[in-house]
């Protein structure tokens, strides 16, 4: 990517589209307010640069929770939206376009795309055996079917790809495949399916891939996916599936993937009509604009090789750069919605500036697609210290001289020239950093600066020298100069702390803080009376969040509740005293493996080891796990209760479940837990 560019570059960017079928999380947020950051200093910088998005709007998932609210798909997408977009702007992402993938563009970029793969040839059709849940009535999207991996043979994964290997597969190739949606084991039956043939494509993705395309990184995963052989893409769906029906095939729809970065063309169609630009200038084979997609390591297989090829199939530029970030974890952990970590957005914003988490974000990104880690209690240090410990300081600690000195108005000329120069010159190593999506790297730099001012103003002591008749206007030149090195500051973190840096262009009275305002000297400047920027986290604040979001979790179990309630039919049992509580051995279990039991509708046959000993006990879960989905995982068994002899064998124990009108859960210890701990 180039770094700076005399006229304004013409770029388009976007982040993966949001599935409407949820709230935005943290975990989402990351990629979002990395996406607004890299946007934002584009803008500063001066070139055409827009951000579009839309919600992924079709699929299955969409149509079976509408069916269980009792409402159209068309009404729960629309409802998702407001909640999505009221989120993203909570956050200060500000998208240039926000649409959807149900949406008239969408469908109009979609057939045009597929007919001309269909008439290039790179559509095929075959007969495929194909999953069929019995008790639904509906044939299974992928994404509602779990079993083994069919490559690496890890249990629990989804009908399309394999989390742990990113191999992707056909539904009727995984181990072993149960419903998700109703627990039932799947019929097969034959139906006529559409394929994109991605093997047209190997040898153009292998030289699309190296020139800096994606990250080294996601190079290397892709030369593993060449080296073993790219198949065919199944891309239709049979009815009953809400999405668009494939032209020419009446009952068969495009597979939720196939349109949904096609979303991206709709939504800049969109932001085109309405605002008149050239669509075709940035789409087109020899365009000269810059595209670049922002997304997660878990969807590269998508936007790596399906998305490039069907561009290149379909006679349209492919991206200038596919960008992926990690995932989110919390202290160190994957993000718990019973430890309350699994924090929505709109739960963080009732609670905390959402500032904080985008300076945060920031302070550490890289370039790389490793995780990056949410540590409460360093998220709240860093931002106090950085934020209001360095950069407000400077602002509050001069505001108020020059109001009382200068009635408001900064010093005549500059008494650090110098200084204020390498504050400005500092600039192009921290726009190169931003251009390079290297945040972590440009907050350190900007936060040395910050060190470097507060150390001036600290060494010259103001406060001191207001205290000495006649040297008024020595205290004047030494705060006008700290006025400018914050101003110079907010102008470097403006793409970071969008609102901090209205509230300073406010308080500085200044027309912009875009990249070359930082030129414009202040000299005889009059600002506006300095009002608090950012105040800095409280900790109870976060505690609050969490306890929240365990709220949260909370409330989603009572709306899965029956109308009629768990409760009314399973009243609390009859007290028990202490001392027999005691005696219940309640130990960690590895769940080695699980099997069926033949002749039993409820039971499922547990093999656990108690690390070093192993139990077996049958269990009446059946309902609400497949047994490839258990094995390896922990949970927690009453190790001393005396063996019961069944018609199926003798059960040596019982696994700890809970249920309520709508399934039963395994209780899950924390990560850190092993086999045969004792639970006090």
């Amino acid at each position: 990517m180039p770094t700076t560019a005399n006229a304004p570059r013409k770029i388009l960017v976007t982040s993966a589209l949001p599935y409407a079928n949820g709230s935005i999380h943290l975990g989402h947020l990351l990629e979002y307010i990395q996406t607004d950051i890299w946007v934002r200093f584009q803008k500063s910088r001066g070139n055409a640069c827009h951000y579009v998005c839309a919600d992924d709007a079709h699929g299955t998932a969409i149509m079976l929770r509408a069916e269980m609210e009792g409402i159209t798909s068309e009404q729960l997408i629309e409802r998702v939206s407001k909640e999505h977009q009221a989120d993203f702007a909570r956050f200060g992402v500000a998208f240039d376009n926000y649409h959807s993938t149900h949406s008239e563009e969408n469908r109009i970029h979609s057939e045009r795309i597929y007919t001309a793969l269909r008439d290039a040839g790179h559509i095929a059709t075959r007969d495929i055996e194909q999953m069929y849940d019995p008790v639904k009535g509906l044939f299974l999207a992928d994404r509602f079917i779990k079993g083994t991996c069919p490559k690496c043979k890890t249990p629990d994964q989804y009908g399309d790809n394999c989390e742990a290997c990113g191999a992707t597969y056909t539904p009727a190739e995984l181990i072993d495949p149960v419903s998700a949606i109703s627990g039932a084991t799947p019929e097969v039956r034959s139906s006529t399916h559409y394929f994109f043939k991605l093997p047209d494509f190997a040898e153009f993705l292998k030289g699309w891939v190296h020139p800096g395309h994606v990250q080294p990184q996601i190079a290397n995963k892709l030369q593993e996916w060449f080296e073993s052989g790219l198949n065919e893409w199944d891309i239709s769906r049979d009815a009953p599936y809400f999405g668009f029906e494939i032209p020419d095939a009446p009952g068969k729809y495009f597979y939720v993937w196939l349109d949904a970065p096609i979303g991206y063309l709709a939504s800049f169609q969109n932001l085109c009509d309405r605002e008149g630009i050239d669509f075709d200038s940035y789409w087109k084979k020899d365009s000269e604009a810059e595209i670049y997609h922002f997304i997660g390591k878990d969807i590269v297989y998508f936007h790596a090789l399906f998305w490039p090829a069907m561009l290149e199939g379909a006679g349209l530029r492919t991206p200038s750069g596919v960008n992926c970030h990690g995932f989110v974890t919390v202290n160190g952990a994957k993000m718990s919605k019973s430890r309350g970590t699994f924090i929505k957005a709109e739960t963080y914003a009732e609670y905390l500036n959402p500032e904080y988490l985008r300076y945060y974000f920031a302070a550490k990104l890289t370039s790389g697609v490793d995780d990056l880690d949410l540590n409460l209690e360093d998220f709240a240090y860093r931002v106090n210290a950085d934020l209001v410990g360095k950069v407000v300081n400077i602002a509050s600690r001069c505001a108020g001289f020059i109001k009382k000195l200068g009635d408001g108005k900064l010093a005549d000329s500059c008494a650090e020239p110098e200084l204020v120069a390498r504050f400005v010159a500092a600039g192009e190593a921290i726009a190169d950093d931003y251009e390079a999506r290297e945040f972590g790297r440009a907050m350190r730099k900007i936060m040395e600066l910050a060190d470097e001012a507060n150390t001036y103003i600290a060494d010259k002591e103001p406060w001191v020298l207001a205290k000495q008749q006649g040297r008024e206007q020595e205290v004047l030149d030494i705060c006008s100069v700290g006025i400018d090195l914050f101003r110079q500051l907010m102008v470097y973190l403006a793409p970071v702390v969008p609102k901090m840096a209205r509230d300073a262009q406010a308080f500085l009275n200044l027309d912009s803080l875009d990249w070359q305002s930082r030129h414009a000297a202040l000299n005889g400047h009059v600002i506006n009376k300095f009002k608090p920027l950012m105040t800095r986290i409280e900790r109870d604040k976060i505690d609050q969040m969490i306890e929240a979001s365990k709220e949260d979790l909370a409330e989603e179990k009572k709306l899965k509740e029956t109308a009629k309630g768990p409760l009314a039919d399973n009243p609390i049992a009859d007290e028990i005293g202490f001392d027999d509580f005691t005696k219940v051995d309640l130990r960690i279990v590895r769940i080695a493996k699980a099997e069926y039991v033949e002749g039993a509708d409820k039971l499922l046959k547990l093999t656990l080891d108690l690390g070093g000993e192993t139990r077996t006990v049958f269990s009446g879960i059946r309902s609400a796990y497949a047994p490839e989905a258990l094995e390896g995982h922990l949970t927690v068994m009453v190790a001393n209760l005396a063996p019961r002899k069944m018609r199926f064998g003798v059960s040596e124990g019982m696994v700890l479940a809970a249920g309520d009108g709508n399934g039963i859960y395994l209780l899950e210890p924390h990560s850190g837990a092993e086999p045969g701990q004792r639970v006090t």
